[in-house]
């Protein structure tokens, strides 16, 4: 799934595309997006690359390629006049109108979505599915996710694993956690803390270690156990 940001970013480009031939510039792309630099511009381009939405064309200046939009895109152009995105904690109940209402156990630890080892994405807020709690953790401290992207590798975490996380709002540096990046978007990530920075830091040397504000930076959770299917 795509963030607000990166879906609204993808159908700008897609629109512009169509228009001129042309990619918009990191300038334009800012200000289609309200955003305060281009280094956000930067980062939503690479998480759309990382999904397999976006081609950046070597040797070639703004050269994007749009290889897919999200399901049930429209070609519009997105709106100036937006409502801003308002994101929830993971942990916070959500309406399930969508969502299947799963069977339930004592000792089952609920699954909220989706997280990114790589590059962020926003967290489903609502329960799509239930696994059964190892004997040592409470069931009601504890929430699941289901890993998106391989950042987390050299940590034994792969794609397709469910990380169980006890609900916390802070961590020690060293943990690996969920932290919500700037109130939008959720990662898993070991967390380092560097005087009055947090970095956040991956398991795989492909990824480069993301360095923040404190104020950036809200955890939601420290990891507390994996559970694998075959």
């Amino acid at each position: 799934m795509l963030t607000s940001k990166q879906r609204e970013l993808l159908l700008y480009i897609h629109e512009r595309l169509k228009e001129t031939g042309v990619s918009p510039s990191f300038d334009e792309m800012k200000d289609a997006l309200d955003l305060a630099s281009k280094s956000g511009i930067h980062r939503l381009i690479t998480a759309l690359e990382e999904r397999g939405f976006l081609r950046r064309l070597a040797h070639r200046a703004r050269a994007l390629e749009v290889l897919k939009l999200p399901d049930s895109a429209t070609t519009a152009a997105p709106p100036k006049g937006r409502q801003p995105f308002l994101p929830q904690v993971v942990g916070t109940p959500s309406p399930r109108s969508e969502a299947k209402e799963p069977t339930r156990a004592a000792n089952d630890i609920p699954v909220l979505g989706r997280i990114a080892a790589g590059v962020p994405i926003a967290a489903i807020q609502y329960e799509i599915d239930r696994i059964a709690a190892p004997d040592r953790l409470d069931p009601t401290l504890h929430f699941a996710l289901e890993v998106k992207g391989d950042s987390m590798i050299d940590a034994g975490i792969l794609e397709g694993d469910f990380v169980i996380i006890r609900r916390s709002p802070d961590a020690q540096s060293g943990e690996i956690v969920v932290a919500l990046v700037d109130e939008e978007e959720a990662t898993l990530k070991r967390l380092r803390r560097r005087g009055q920075s947090i970095a956040l830091e991956a398991a795989n040397p492909r990824y480069e270690t993301r360095i923040f504000g404190p104020d950036r930076i809200k955890v939601q959770g420290v990891l507390a156990g994996l559970y694998r299917r075959y």
